[in-house]
This record gives structure tokens, sequence and C-alpha cells, in this order.
């Protein structure tokens, strides 16, 4: 019997195996899954980069729109699958079933009230967002389209962060890739076999989309995963909402405030033309691809966070841990040593224009720097947000885009101009991993007491259950 149709198999397998076997066989199919999706978001800037400086602003522009789509999904679907998680380790699985159908149908309706409120207000919306006029009619024919698959979009990510809470990483990832093939396949037969330019990138997003949905959505019907989504399994009581939002909040934060960075971003950027909006756009893809392969990787280690921390095994989350962090800054180490030798390169392939290669490589270089730090930014993170703890994930979700970085952008953009808005990335950075250092360190000491494993500090049996079984007494 798989382990997706026995419970009990599986918290068996996230309780008892090593970290170090455990954690990577979630996280590789988790990472393929987020990089493909931030390739084909590449994808779409690399063909839109055909067409010209402001058809490539106005994906920068439309960013934050596809940002929207993802905090409504993201925050039902983080908030739904740490609760639904934490259920299946402690061995109630109805309760979780609960929570993920009530997460699906609300994000189903949220996406759709966006399509509506979208579509009315499309115009003044990517103003906005950042748009300047040159920009403003590729980025209303390119998020007028997106906005047409709001619901799909925001109840794909539910099904898929709930597949990987359950420890279903391979369904998460079927789902997601397939769609995300289907968009980069699409993109050059609709923008230039078909002509349908910057439209054709959105129709292709669009329908790569609702691909993903149903595949998602099959993975459930078909009952290959432990959870089970039902309209009768909806409850929309308040109860089961104040479950979803107590893990959710950090999502939503972190979320919100990246809409906001990305906005003053734009609002910044465009001072100096479209050059320096799509400059700093293509940066932002390329540096989302990287960091969605380290958010990937952590998806891997929350699951285990939540199963051993609810069945009381908080030494395997502590070498769970540290196992993530080394492991995603020796992956974010190398990148950045490749972007800072070959900057103005990976500009180039994006769009072949002197002035966005030159604003825009200065800007990777810098990202480039820290960005190792954020393997401990995020793993620490998402530990916080799946044992239970969202005051200490709200601050660390708050500051990257918010707290940190829109500060940055203000202040430094007023007093180094242009070269202030290319370096804040770096300072909000730096920042957020000073405020990790002593709110991880603090939790991390707790678990020194907690209960540790025969043979070794990263799995085995645990002790005082002679059949493996936390809780079970002779």
């Amino acid at each position: 019997m798989t382990a997706s149709r026995d419970p009990e198999e599986r918290f068996l397998r996230m309780t008892t195996r090593p970290v170090d076997r455990l954690i990577p066989g979630l996280a590789v199919p988790t990472m393929v899954s987020m990089m493909v999706t931030a390739f084909y978001n590449m994808a779409d800037t690399y063909f839109v980069g055909r067409i010209s400086t402001s058809a490539t602003g106005a994906v920068g522009i439309v960013f934050p729109l596809m940002t929207i789509l993802q905090v409504i999904g993201m925050t039902l679907g983080v908030g739904s699958g740490s609760f639904a998680a934490r259920q299946l380790g402690a061995r109630r699985p109805d309760r979780a079933a609960d929570a993920a159908s009530t997460a699906f149908f609300t994000a189903l309706i949220c996406g759709l009230l966006l399509t509506v409120a979208g579509e009315i207000l499309l115009e003044p919306f990517m103003l906005l967002l950042g748009s300047t006029p040159t920009i403003l009619p590729y980025a209303a024919a390119y998020g007028g389209l997106v906005l047409t698959g709001a619901p799909f979009v925001a109840a794909s990510f539910v099904m898929n962060v709930n597949l990987r809470s359950e420890g279903s990483a391979v369904l998460a990832m079927i789902g997601i890739s397939a769609g995300a093939v289907v968009n980069i396949a699409l993109d050059p037969l609709f923008m230039f076999v078909l002509g349908m330019g910057i439209r054709g990138a959105a129709a292709a997003t669009v329908l790569s989309q609702i691909l993903s949905f149903a595949i998602l959505l099959s993975h459930y019907r078909r009952r290959k995963s432990a959870l089970r989504i039902t309209f009768r399994g909806a409850s929309f009581s308040r109860s089961i909402y104040a479950e979803i939002l107590a893990g959710g909040l950090p999502t939503l934060f972190r979320q919100s405030v990246s809409i906001l960075g990305a906005v003053v971003l734009n609002t910044a950027a465009r001072t100096y033309g479209d050059a320096a909006v799509a400059g700093m756009s293509v940066v932002t893809r390329i540096m989302l691809f990287m960091t969605s392969a380290m958010i990937g990787f952590g998806q891997g280690f929350q699951p285990v966070a939540a199963f051993n921390y609810a069945a009381g095994l908080t030494h395997r989350v502590r070498a769970a841990f540290w196992y993530s962090v080394r492991i995603g800054a020796l992956f974010l180490s190398a990148f950045s040593v490749l972007i800072l030798s070959f900057a103005p390169e990976v500009l180039r392939m994006f769009r072949d224009d002197p002035e966005v290669i030159r604003i825009g490589a200065r800007a990777l270089r810098f990202q480039a720097a820290t960005l190792p730090l954020t393997s401990f930014i995020v793993i620490s993170n998402m530990m916080f947000q799946y044992i239970g703890k969202p005051v200490q994930a709200s601050v660390l979700a708050l500051s990257r885009q918010g707290l940190a970085f829109v500060p940055a952008v203000l202040v430094l953009s007023r007093l180094f101009g242009l070269a202030g808005i290319q370096v804040s990335q770096s300072v909000a950075d730096l920042a957020t991993f000073l405020a990790a250092v002593p709110l991880a360190a603090a939790t991390l000491r707790t678990f020194r007491s907690g209960n540790p494993a025969r043979g070794s500090g990263t799995g085995g049996t645990p002790a005082g259950s002679p059949s493996g079984i936390p809780g079970e007494v002779p």
C-alpha cells in the first residue's frame, strides 16, 4: 500500500526516517515544480522581450497582480496545509480534510471576485501598479487576460500546498509542471505564429493554469491524496477559518508586502524611464527563479517540521532545520558566484537593450551578493509557520519585502537615485537575516530538551516507543 493511501505508513515515514534522506525526497519534486513555475514566468519575460522594452516592462507591472493571485491561494493553502499536516500527525484525517475543502472553495470564490473587480478597473489598476503611459497598453492587454484565470490559480495553490503538506510532493509537482511545460510551448505559438503579441503570452498562461488546476483536482477526485476535497466537507465555520488564518497569516503578510514592495519598486523605477522598469523587472524574475528553488527545498522541510513537532519529536525538527539551512546556503552560494561573474550576459538573454542591461546587471550583482542569506531566512520562516508560531513567522514575513525593503527603496532612492533602487533588495535581505537569527535561536534552544532518537539525531525510533509510534507505551 502506498504512503499516500495509508496515513499510518506516512506517519511512520515522516517521524522515523533520517531527515537527510527524508527531506530531499520531499524537496526535489517540490523544487522542480517551483523552479518550473518560475521558469515559465521567465519564459514569458523572454518571449515578451522580443517585442519591445515597454512590453518587457509590462511583465513587471503585472507581476504584483500575479502575486495577488498567489496571496489568495498561498494564504489559504499554507493555512489549511499546516493545520492539515498537524492533524495528520495527530491522526485526525477528517479534520484535515475539512480544512482543505474549506480553503479550496474559498479560493475559488475569492478568485472569481478578483476577476470581476479587476476587469472593471483594469487601466486604473495598472497605473496603480506603477505603469508608465507607454507601458500601459501592453500591461492592460497582458493583465486583462491573466485576470480571467484568477479562480483557477488561487484554487490550484490550495491543492498544491496541501499535497506537499501531507508529503505527496510528487503529485503536486506533476500538476504544476505539466501546466508550465504547456505554457512554454504555447508562448511562441500564440505570440508569433498566430500574431497575438503580448496577449498571446497571457492566453498561454491562462490555459496552462487551467490545465494545472484540472490535473491537481484529479488527484483528489481519484483518491491519490490522503485528503478529500468535497463541497460537503467545506464547513465555512469560524473555527476552521481561525485555524487556516493562524497558519496562513504569515504568508498573507509576506505576499501582501511583496505586492507593496513591487509597486513601490515600479513607481520608483519609472522615474528613470521604461528601461529602468524593464531592467528591474527582469532582475526580479531571475532572482525569483532561485528563491523559488530555495522555497521549494524549504517546502520539503515543512511537513517534516509539522509532523515531528506534533508528535513531540523536537530533536528531529532541529536536525531538519540545520540540514535544510546548510544545503540551501551551499546551493545559493554556487548560483551567487555565477551571477556575479556573468550578470550582463544573463540580462542580455531577456532584452538586448544596452540601457536595460546596464541598469539590471548592477542590481542583479547586488542581490546575488546577499542571496546565500536567504537560506536561513526561508527555513526559519517555514519552521515557525509549520510548528504553529505565527507571530515569529509574521515578523520575518513582513521584514524582507515590507519592513525592510519598502523603507530601503524609499530612503535609498532619495539619497542615491537609481543606485539606491538597485541596492535596496540587498539591504533588505541583510536586515531580515539579522532579525531571523535571534528569533530562530530562541526557538531552537527549546528543542534541545526534545525526546532524543535512538541511534542518531536525524532518525531512528523515538525513545519510549518500542514500536516507533510516539505515544505508544509497552
